[in-house]
């Protein structure tokens, strides 16, 4: 009876210590991976992202005081970085592209319009490409998108 136990005792603590392992390790190369760009984005100490989310393989930082804005995804094959310094930006809105036929949303990007051009640069942060049968995905990355839009507004003026 004893050794029973034992070995479903065992068996349950590999079962779970297994893939919680694989989550703490993959956490802690995340966290350096988002550590190394930032500080390749800080230009050398200038840029101090102190205002930091994360949401869906997304992070999304900015440095209000400074006026920089980084943008990281995880979620393509490789990871993709936006810097943008919001200096020379007049004006930061969400784009909502839909496919004509089913109303379906193909695509939200922040829409930024540099000043001195007016020339318009868009970060993608939700293509169904991407993540084609997650819905969540959509709703979170849209109110996401809208969250940073009103914030790098307020940052601009």
């Amino acid at each position: 009876m004893d050794t029973s136990v034992t070995i479903i005792g065992l068996v349950i603590t590999v079962l779970i210590g297994i893939p919680l392992t694989l989550v703490f390790r993959s956490n802690i190369s995340n966290k350096n991976k988002i550590t190394q760009i930032k500080k390749q984005y800080s230009q050398n100490g200038h840029y101090d992202f102190d205002l930091t989310e994360t949401q869906n393989k997304k992070i999304i930082s900015i440095d209000q005081k400074n006026k920089g804005f980084l943008f990281i995804d995880f979620s393509y094959k490789e990871e993709t970085a936006y810097f943008v310094n919001l200096k020379n930006i007049l004006l930061c809105n969400l784009s909502v592209t839909t496919q004509s036929k089913l109303g379906t949303v193909s695509k939200v990007e922040i829409e930024l319009v540099h000043k001195d051009t007016m020339k318009k640069e868009m970060i993608p942060v939700y293509n169904i490409e991407n993540h084609f049968l997650d819905f969540n995905c959509l709703y979170e990355d849209h109110r996401l998108a809208q969250k940073w839009v009103d914030t790098i507004n307020e940052c601009i003026l």
